[in-house]
């Protein structure tokens, strides 16, 4: 694990004096990379609280250009960035809040053409898109390369939060099979409701990253901010899921290509021998 810097002791030294969070949980979190889909009220506000909380490095990703009825929730954007490409407004409030975290923008949505490489490149991702359309996709990439995913949305003053992980737990295909349609600027949204659940969404990322707590694995938060109420439920594996379930169309193209490669070895290993 890397080590910190005097700099970096002093600035986590709060958050190292909880009983289970100590000096090599913090490196856990310097060493790790997240990728972040969207930087709004939701993926934004997750992206800072992981900055400040000492993430090693942060992938956001995130097309279109800052719009004035986003000025209500979205607490890394300023009002002379309007009409802008918000992404890189992301990028310069981040660094100016903690210079130590790296950050990389992809000024694009998540398409078919560019998920498989972002996913690759990350050990984590905070799932904060504004459609399914991404969120499928994401959800796809992240159980065909095994690696974890912070699922959270919200519409109105309800919201949702689950942890997958690939290979233990169900995916988002198991939980919304039948795939919700939702317009990505149809929906009402109040700035403190996606910043509550982007505080949560962090911490969740927080906990997986460094075991320092017990993340919400196999469990489906729900969360009606109005009422202040909330619950627990268990998320069902359906094992003939088309995304994680043993007979998707991804583990038989990759046993195809794991067959083929141990035949190229096999071939090398024959001519090296010869």
């Amino acid at each position: 694990m890397l080590d910190l810097t005097p700099t970096e002791l002093e600035r986590y030294r709060r958050q190292m004096m909880l009983p289970s969070f100590d000096e090599d949980a913090q490196k856990r979190l310097k060493s790790f990379t997240a990728l972040v889909t969207g930087v709004g009220g939701l993926g934004g506000t997750a992206a800072l609280y992981l900055a400040v909380a000492g993430i090693g490095k942060l992938i956001l990703v995130r097309g279109g250009e800052l719009r004035l009825d986003d000025m209500n929730r979205q607490v890394l954007m300023t009002h002379d960035t309007v009409g802008k490409p918000r992404v890189f407004q992301a990028k310069e409030t981040l660094e100016k809040i903690n210079p130590d975290v790296e950050v990389e923008t992809v000024f694009d949505y998540i398409t078919p053409e560019n998920v498989d490489e972002l996913v690759r490149s990350t050990d984590i991702t905070l799932d904060c898109a504004h459609n399914f359309a991404e969120r499928n996709l994401l959800n796809e990439a992240c159980v065909k390369y095994r690696k974890p995913m912070v699922e959270a949305a919200m519409d109105g003053m309800e919201a949702y939060l689950t942890t997958i992980l690939p290979g233990q737990t169900g995916c988002l295909s198991c939980l919304f099979p039948e795939k919700p349609e939702w317009d990505r600027r149809g929906f009402a949204v109040l700035g403190a409701v996606s910043g509550t659940l982007a505080c949560l969404t962090a911490l969740e990322a927080i906990k997986l990253i460094t075991g320092f707590e017990k993340p919400l694995v196999s469990e489906l938060l729900t969360m009606n901010l109005g009422r202040l109420e909330f619950a627990k439920r268990r998320i069902y594996r359906d094992p003939h899921c088309p995304v994680c379930g043993k007979d998707a169309p991804w583990r038989q193209h990759f046993a195809q290509s794991l067959e083929s490669q141990i035949h190229n070895l096999d071939r090398r290993s024959h001519f090296q021998l010869v």
